[in-house]
């Protein structure tokens, strides 16, 4: 009976010392300062469900938002246990993360970034094979005098399968990633690609495309650095990306359609402005499909990359006379030409 009793009192108290554990890590953080409101655990399923996760960052005594997660269930995958493996399966449900440019400059970062990352890791204590985000967020801000810049993407949902390579070690990129969402300015997302995580540098071959966002959702970030803003417009973005034992070769492939910089509340110098910029989007515009767009190339170490500026300058001007980009992902980056980078080097 003492047995029993005590199993079962230990079953009682385990979510409060388990909640107790996690909120000490998080609170523990070198200029982080986190907490979860519930714990739940499941014993017959091999889970635990994380309610109200937050985690913020500690700058000048104020706390800014990092990352918050209102519902994480990690549990053990049971195909895989039957295969002789431990791995767990985690399903987050509306995680935020906040990118604030300010707090992440200067050597310390690559230090911190060490710090949250481990305390995290150590909250799900075996391997994760299959990873589920719903209604996601991730937002890029930079915090000016006025107004704010924050770009961001919402309504997330990914998943990501086979992360541990459970199914078959023989296949160069066993993982899957399939991903949609929506940008500021109601543009879609999409995302689809392989990865091998189980190498310090992940090997990938993912293509990416961001399509028909309201130009002016960017009005705050290129009033800021350019003097100007949109009154209309479209653009889309559309990427290829393959990394090989190191080596990226990628591009990046921006379109603006139907632009219009002039606004009607612009004083006399910000038209003068505007209209300079105007003249010269006229030059570079592809008068047949009245596009902006340019194909940017990125290749080599990832120690080192680098974007070809001439390359860049050569496809705007190619755009614009020659022959239009299309609207699509172009599908001529594959996992083999990073490979054929790689190979020199080895």
């Amino acid at each position: 009976m003492l047995i029993i009793a005590a199993i079962i009192m230990f079953r009682l108290l385990l979510p409060t010392m388990v909640k107790s554990y996690v909120n000490n890590a998080l609170s523990d953080m070198p200029g982080y300062y986190g907490e979860v409101e519930d714990i739940d655990i499941s014993l017959w399923r091999g889970a635990y469900v994380i309610d109200s996760l937050y985690l913020n960052k500690i700058d000048a005594g104020s706390q800014v938002p990092f990352i918050s997660i209102i519902k994480t269930d990690i549990s053990v995958e049971w195909k895989s246990l039957l295969q002789g493996r431990i791995v767990s399966e985690v399903y987050l449900t509306q995680p935020s993360v906040i990118y604030v440019f300010e707090d992440h400059e200067g050597s310390e970062v690559e230090t911190e970034l060490d710090d949250w990352t481990e305390v995290l890791t150590d909250l799900v204590p075996i391997s994760i094979n299959k990873l589920e985000i719903t209604k996601g967020k991730l937002a890029f801000v930079q915090v000016v005098p006025d107004p704010n810049i924050d770009l961001q993407i919402y309504n997330i949902t990914a998943t990501a399968t086979n992360l541990q390579n459970v199914d078959d070690k023989s296949v160069k990129l066993p993982s899957t990633l399939t991903a949609s969402g929506s940008s500021i300015g109601d543009g879609t997302l999409q995302v689809n690609g392989k990865l091998n995580l189980l190498k310090i540098i992940p090997d990938m071959d993912i293509s990416m495309s961001l399509e028909d966002a309201q130009a002016t959702s960017l009005n705050d970030a290129f009033n800021h650095y350019t003097g100007l803003d949109f009154e209309e417009g479209t653009y889309s973005v559309y990427s290829e990306i393959a990394i090989a034992d190191g080596y990226l070769k990628s591009y990046f492939k921006p379109i603006l359609k139907d632009s219009k910089l002039i606004g009607d509340e612009d004083g006399f110098f910000e038209r003068v402005w505007e209209g300079v910029a105007g003249f010269f989007k006229f030059i570079l515009k592809n008068q047949k499909t009245d596009n902006i767009a340019t194909k940017i190339p990125v290749e080599g170490d990832l120690n080192n990359t680098s974007t070809n500026i001439w390359s860049t300058i050569f496809n705007l001007i190619k755009n614009a006379w020659i022959e239009a980009f299309k609207g699509e992902i172009d599908e001529n980056i594959e996992f083999e030409d990073a490979e054929e980078l790689a190979q020199p080097n080895k």
